[in-house]
């Protein structure tokens, strides 16, 4: 994975050029900072205080004439800074679009709006700032400094202790900040990601009676935005409290020195100029730090992490040491090699040499005519069913031969008759992962939007009767126990066939979300709408694209589609742009009657 501060130090490199001319009239712009207090204690101890203004005059006007070099750098910098920040922003949406039309499949994430039309000018503008308040502070307070030691050294030592105190407190909740940032990104896409599908499948909502509780479930996630925001604004005390420190301790501590400094035979005028240098120079440059990388750095750090988590390479990235050995790629989460399948020995192939390789945090939806091999395939995968010929492996590991201990920690498959037995609600939910505590199953509830359901049942100390529990009702806490369990590949084989599609959408979603990679064989058109990828089994070939590339290339997929529209449950929804990924070899039959 490309760091942050690969990326970072990439795009610098790239730019030397720029950034020597943007250094250069920095220095500029910072030559007032450093003449500010010695020439205001040359005007009043060498001029006023000794009866010659005009010595006084001639200093203010040296002092006059830095500000205006002064102002020409800063007008020069703000120049320099454009041929910086706009050859980024290019590559950053270079990666986005690359990423949303050829990662993972055909359909791109809906999140990917909210990346290319808000995260990426979010990095525009907070690299822009960065860069701005970091050359500040840099500039500024190094020539503060400097002029504090060429004024009087034990002043500069007074003033610069409490400074670094400030930046150390401050650089310890770093890491906080970022954590509170992260949250704030992630819940933003989060919220997307519901909208988008509350929007699509508006329809079905209504005709449903569903509105209330489709709003209650956006409402939760603009609730958690919320709170995540109040937490972020929280780290506000933690900044303030680093200003204090660095910036305005040092007032009070040079005052209060004040008669020391002057017994060590400094004038009026060098105390003078060493609180011009503090107020004037060092307090503003350390608050436009704090301040700058608090609300801008933070928002860098993090959104660019998560725009180089769903794109492709930029240009300008570091490449590969000369003679390095490449890193060893990662397994796919699910890889099948030559399988073929059959019911009996006679009985024509339901797979036939059939490939398939899925990747780590994939979203593939299986789709195809009834009895044409989609629940056989989700069986094969999950290990129930042992192919007469090929390899199914998940994770890199063999499924054949694995006990039952083992699948179970490298899969789940939850099929269309959801598994409920006799017992307390928590056992049923615990039933793979039985260490699990009350507080993570509450939480995973909230998650799905099922505690209503568990309220219902009666809380996790209730009993339950499989026989007086609606499909419906078992099929939610069979997901919400899948979704419990350490498993990172979930199958879905139909396993929202019994509730209404805005339910189906929310668990979807959810899983689509939730860490690992998710399979699920679909029971509505909508399914297939909010995947990555689409695996098309028609009886002759297995096709794999996007929604859009199956619409556009398959007769079979434009006729199954068609039959779904005219079905009851259609949810409605336009299709997104992707391109097409690699198709799988091999072939589905269907079975033998």
């Amino acid at each position: 994975m490309t760091t942050v501060g690969a990326v970072t130090r990439a795009a610098l490199r790239a730019r030397r050029a720029a950034l020597v001319r943007l250094a250069a009239w920095s220095v500029a712009e910072a030559l007032p900072a450093a003449l500010t207090g010695l020439l205001t204690a040359r005007a009043v101890d060498a001029g006023f205080l000794a009866g010659r203004p005009a010595v006084g005059l001639l200093w203010l006007g040296l002092l006059a004439a830095a500000v205006l070099v002064g102002a020409v750098g800063t007008n020069r910098a703000y120049a320099c800074l454009g041929d910086v920040v706009e050859p980024f922003r290019d590559d950053l949406l270079r990666r986005v679009v690359a990423g949303a039309l050829g990662g993972a499949g055909g359909r791109g994430d809906d999140a990917a709006v909210g990346r290319l039309t808000h995260q990426v000018e979010i990095v525009r503008d907070t690299w822009a700032g960065l860069l701005t308040v970091v050359r500040g502070f840099l500039f500024a307070a190094c020539a503060a400094i400097v002029g504090l030691f060429s004024l009087a050294a034990p002043v500069a030592l007074l003033v610069t202790v409490p400074v670094l105190a400030g930046l150390g407190l401050f650089a310890a909740a770093v890491p906080a900040m970022i954590a509170r940032q992260r949250e704030y990104v992630l819940a933003d896409e989060r919220l997307t990601r519901v909208a988008v599908s509350a929007i699509a499948g508006h329809r079905d909502v209504s005709v449903s009676g569903a509105r209330e509780q489709v709003t209650r479930w956006v409402g939760r996630h603009v609730d958690a935005q919320a709170r995540v925001e109040r937490r972020l604004a929280a780290m506000a005390v933690t900044r303030g409290l680093s200003l204090a420190v660095g910036g305005w301790l040092p007032v009070p501590v040079v005052v209060l020195a004040t008669p020391w400094l002057v017994r060590q035979g400094l004038g009026p005028g060098a105390v003078l100029g060493a609180l011009v240098y503090v107020v004037r120079g060092v307090q503003p440059a350390l608050h436009t730090l704090v301040q700058g990388v608090a609300a801008g750095g933070l928002r860098f750090t993090v959104t660019l992490d998560r725009l180089l988590r769903t794109g492709v390479a930029v240009r300008g990235e570091a490449a590969p040491a000369a003679g390095a050995r490449p890193a060893r790629p990662d397994p796919p989460a699910l890889s099948l090699r030559g399988v073929t399948f059959r019911y009996g020995p006679h009985a024509d192939p339901v797979l036939d040499g059939f490939d398939l390789d899925v990747p780590d945090g994939d979203h593939l939806v299986v789709v195809g005519a009834s009895g044409i091999g989609k629940s056989t395939l989700a069986a094969v995968i999950a290990g129930v069913l042992r192919p007469q010929a090929g390899t199914v492996e998940v994770g890199g590991t063999p499924v054949a031969g694995a006990t039952a201990a083992e699948l179970a920690r490298r899969r789940v498959l939850i099929p269309q008759e959801a598994y409920v037995f006799t017992g307390s609600v928590r056992d049923n939910l615990r039933y793979l992962r039985p260490d699990l505590a009350d507080a993570a199953i509450v939480r995973a509830a909230a998650r799905l939007g099922l505690s209503e359901l568990v309220d219902r049942l009666g809380g996790l100390d209730a009993a339950l009767r499989p026989a007086g529990l609606s499909a419906g009702e078992r099929q939610q806490l069979a997901l919400l126990r899948a979704w419990l369990s350490p498993a990172p590949l979930v199958i879905l084989d139909e396993a929202t066939c019994h509730v209404d599609p805005a339910t189906e959408a929310r668990l979807e979603t959810a899983f689509a979300e939730r860490a690992g990679t998710l399979v699920v064989i679909a029971h509505r058109v909508s399914s297939a709408l909010r995947a990555r990828r689409v695996l098309l089994l028609d009886g002759r070939h297995a096709l794999l694209d996007g929604h859009p590339g199956l619409l556009a290339r398959s007769a079979a997929y434009r006729e199954l589609v068609g039959y779904w529209e005219a079905g009851a449950d259609m949810v409605r929804s336009s299709p997104t742009r992707g391109r097409s990924a690699p198709l799988p070899t091999g072939s589905a039959r269907r079975s033998s009657p």
